[in-house]
């Protein structure tokens, strides 16, 4: 295949623009109501704002920047879009939130979730996650997206969507009516990580190319259609492994402060 040069354009998506502009919105009309009421930082923190201009961040850098052109000529660049939208944009937005900044929503979540029933389980988000990555991940579907617009934003709306509710059973600030227990999070985490590293590890040890799409286009940046591939598969492989641990500590971490708040309470009541 001929050497090109790569195509670094920017591009616009409108539907992804609204709804940045919306949520960007959204959030930081709240994020001002708290902050002028009673509750103050402690409900509507700096940190909280940082992580949600993050979020949005990451969103534009994804899907406007050149990151999305640079995915149509390296499986690479792809990969790297996928991993952004599925894990980063997700968690940040989880960690933009607090549970007065949810306040007005809370009722409605509660509902939703108990009409959901067992749809609602941390279960189901292991197996949409899992599921969803490899089937996009199937030739035929993933060569599709890739050849195809409107296919390309499904692909896109189902890894944010599933990322979305699987990092929302970890990192919500709403309390679950299902609880995973105390080690609920590190198994919910590893066989989530484990399966989708598997893929990540059979697409770097792939004795041939496996998508056509990228067997039809201009090689970029000196690399062939396989190290290219080697490199996608390990990019997913090891961005699994380092948010699964990235994760585990934050939660370990989160929890021992939750620890001693709940011993610093006892205490006062003790004395009191």
């Amino acid at each position: 295949m001929a050497l090109a040069t790569a195509d670094y354009s920017w591009t616009f998506e409108p539907g992804a623009a609204v709804l940045l502009v919306g949520m960007s919105v959204l959030y930081g009309t709240r994020w001002r109501a708290v902050r002028a009421s009673p509750e103050g930082a402690r409900g509507a923190p700096v940190g909280s704002a940082i992580a949600f201009a993050g979020a949005v961040l990451v969103a534009f850098v994804a899907l406007f920047s050149p990151v999305d052109v640079l995915g149509e000529q390296l499986f690479a660049m792809h990969m790297v879009q996928h991993v952004l939208l599925l894990d980063v944009v997700p968690i940040l937005l989880m960690l933009s939130l607090t549970k007065i900044l949810l306040r007005p929503a809370t009722r409605r979540l509660q509902r939703v979730e108990r009409a959901a029933g067992p749809l609602a389980h941390p279960a189901l988000a292991v197996v949409l996650y899992v599921g969803i990555m490899w089937i996009w991940h199937v030739p035929t579907m993933y060569d599709a997206a890739l050849e195809h617009p409107v296919v390309h934003v499904a692909e896109h709306v189902c890894f944010l969507s599933v990322g979305v509710l699987y990092w929302w059973h970890l990192l919500s600030p709403i309390r679950s009516r299902i609880s995973i227990g105390p080690f609920g999070p590190v198994v919910y985490m590893l066989v989530t990580k484990l399966l989708v590293g598997m893929l990540g590890i059979g697409i770097t040890f792939a004795p041939s190319s496996i998508y056509d799409f990228y067997e039809r286009v201009a090689r970029v940046w000196g690399l062939s259609v396989t190290d290219d591939q080697a490199l996608a598969g390990a990019i997913m492989a090891i961005e699994q492994s380092v948010v699964m641990g990235i994760a585990l500590a934050y939660l370990f971490v989160k929890a021992l402060a939750e620890s001693d708040r709940a011993d610093e309470r006892d205490e006062r009541f003790g004395r009191a």
